[in-house]
């Protein structure tokens, strides 16, 4: 029987009341509202009518070409006509939203019972009709989210672009919560591991928060969704909560389960793994609690929900010794290795660590082709995915990490919103913060500021409805700025459990200055660079634990005896001369 022991403890909804940031006349009796953003909720309406009737409430994500509501909207950007009643006299209701078949269905997470269903939604027309001389006495939305610290966070750089970048990014965390889960977006509402991995990865870039992620890793490990590198995400986000928490319970709690989702008995003699072959029985979905086919992903959409045909897969070849796959399948093994040590089964670790020496052996003679990674055993094709996936998991032979990183430069943004965030932790820990800061500001269409630019103040599930025609405008797995720019452009992570000490890296790249808060379980630290001055750039920090300074981000060309510096807890500025010298003041 699928069950948790409900280790996590989260804290209830909210509903946040807000007025609207503008209201016109459209006509006698038809009001058009915009809210600034969109949220899911519904709206409270006061109207004073000199008789009965009906009103009619639009409610949309996106406006058309006649600055109104689109109510036609493409893909599953979301549009919603409820009629109300309109009694004589003044009144205040509650707009009920009626209830959607696919995102209400047994796989969904359902709006508690004590709240209401809701609607994504930025903007809403209210129309009485003509000749009905009504008074629109008051109207807000009633928006539902989980509770967020909205100064936990804070970025701002020398880029605009980057700026509005960050704060879509960080807004859409906060918007998509409304579940109390990681959800998929509004058209399924149903949490996937790939997708919660990202979330919660955000989450910790934007708001000290932690018992969310914890809520979805339960429900996951028991609800589990088809794609295998998804049920390969189960270990990541549970390593990512101890790192992040300092805390072993889920770990320990759900030890024998986390192994069964690392996929071992998929493995063939040389360690390496495949779904096909009939590799995947009966006992092996049982294990994972899987009620469906698994099937390798690599990347989503495939062609056939673009128009152009050709998908986000960047053609990867799926080969049955799937790369990415298998990328993913040694990650689990050397996760496995730390969780065995943490937890004191010193046999299991040194039986995982075995795995993942063969596995990793097997996985560079099979798929390491010359200076890139191939997509799997027999495929002459490399993919951008084939690299960037190990690049970013850290399993690219030592010294071809230069070739690695100019192949993936070579092939641009060939990759969904999902495979981004990989893609940019691949940049990042390659050494190419130029590239991943070029990514982050691109102004064509595959990029954050075309989410912008289209209208949506969340992030896309797609990069643009011409790549995926069925997509929403509400999917944090598009979010990946939020947790990339605190995580390696400022470049604060743990460097021991629970931030008792501070990895900092900075890779500011191009970038003249930033300023940034980023938000730990204990205190938020505080970063500041500046590069304005002719012949000194400053890195300004402040951290209420030791930190871990690493200077090839802000000192190109250091030597490795120089690279780090261990500080106090406290305030500290470096100063960088240009001419490569760095001193503490």
């Amino acid at each position: 029987m699928k069950h948790s022991l409900r280790i996590a403890k989260p804290r209830d909804l909210v509903v946040d009341s807000r007025h609207p940031s503008a209201v016109r006349l459209l006509g006698s009796g038809h009001w058009f509202v915009d809210f600034g953003t969109a949220a899911f909720g519904t709206l409270l309406l006061t109207l004073d009518a000199p008789r009965g009737g009906q009103a009619t409430i639009h409610l949309g994500e996106r406006l058309a070409a006649d600055g109104r509501i689109d109510r036609q909207p493409h893909g599953c950007v979301r549009y919603r006509a409820v009629a109300v009643p309109l009694p004589v006299g003044r009144s205040t209701q509650q707009v009920v939203i009626p209830p959607d078949a696919r995102n209400t269905g047994p796989a969904a997470i359902l709006m508690p019972a004590p709240l209401f269903e809701v609607l994504p939604f930025r903007y809403a027309e209210i129309v009485v009709g003509e000749g009905m001389p009504a008074v629109l006495g008051d109207v807000r939305r009633l928006a539902v989210f989980y509770p967020f610290d909205e100064s936990a966070a804070a970025f701002v750089s020398s880029d605009d672009r980057l700026n509005k970048v960050w704060d879509l990014c960080k807004y859409s965390i906060k918007a998509t919560s409304f579940c109390g889960v990681y959800v998929d977006g509004d058209r399924e509402r149903i949490p996937y591991e790939g997708d919660a991995y990202i979330n919660q990865l955000c989450h910790y870039g934007v708001d000290a928060e932690y018992e969310m992620a914890r809520q979805t890793l339960e429900h996951l490990l028991f609800h589990p969704t088809w794609p295998t590198e998804w049920i390969l995400h189960c270990l990541p986000m549970a390593w990512a909560d101890y790192c992040y928490t300092g805390r072993t319970d889920l770990l320990a709690a759900y030890y024998d389960i986390l192994q069964r989702k690392a996929l071992l008995e998929l493995a063939r003699e040389d360690g390496l793994i495949s779904t096909a072959d009939g590799r995947v029985t009966p006992d092996i979905h049982a294990g994972v609690f899987l009620d469906k086919p698994m099937r390798d992903l690599v990347d989503w959409p495939p062609g056939s929900f673009t128009q152009g045909g050709t998908g986000e897969r960047d053609n990867y070849e799926m080969v049955p010794i799937n790369t990415v796959v298998n990328a993913f399948h040694l990650w689990n093994l050397n996760l496995l290795v730390k969780v065995a040590e943490r937890l004191g089964k010193s046999a299991d670790a040194e039986r995982f660590a075995g795995r993942y020496r063969q596995g990793l052996a097997s996985f560079h003679r099979v798929c390491f082709q010359g200076d890139r990674f191939c997509d799997g055993e027999g495929s002459t094709h490399a993919s951008v995915h084939a690299s960037m996936f190990p690049a970013a998991i850290g399993l690219v032979p030592a010294g071809q990490e230069a070739s690695v990183m100019a192949f993936i430069r070579s092939r641009g943004m060939a990759c969904s919103v999902y495979g981004a965030q990989y893609l940019l932790d691949a940049c990042y820990r390659l050494g190419a913060a130029d590239h991943a800061l070029a990514l982050m500001t691109a102004e064509h269409d595959r990029g954050w500021l075309n989410m912008i630019n289209v209208g949506s103040t969340v992030t896309l599930e797609a990069w643009d409805h011409r790549y995926k025609n069925n997509l929403d405008w509400n999917h944090a797995w598009g979010a990946a700025p939020a947790n990339i720019i605190p995580r390696f452009l400022v470049g604060v992570r743990p460097a021991a459990p629970g931030f008792d000490s501070v990895h900092l890296a900075p890779q500011p790249a191009s970038l003249a200055a930033f300023d940034a808060q980023v938000p730990t379980c204990k205190d938020p630290i505080r970063v500041t660079f500046d590069s304005t001055t002719a012949r000194h750039r400053w890195l300004r920090f402040e951290a209420s634990m030791p930190v871990i300074l690493d200077r090839a981000g802000v000192l190109p060309g250091v030597a490795d005896r120089d690279r780090y510096q261990e500080f106090a807890a406290g305030s500290h500025e470096v100063r960088i001369a240009t001419s490569g010298r760095a001193s503490e003041l």
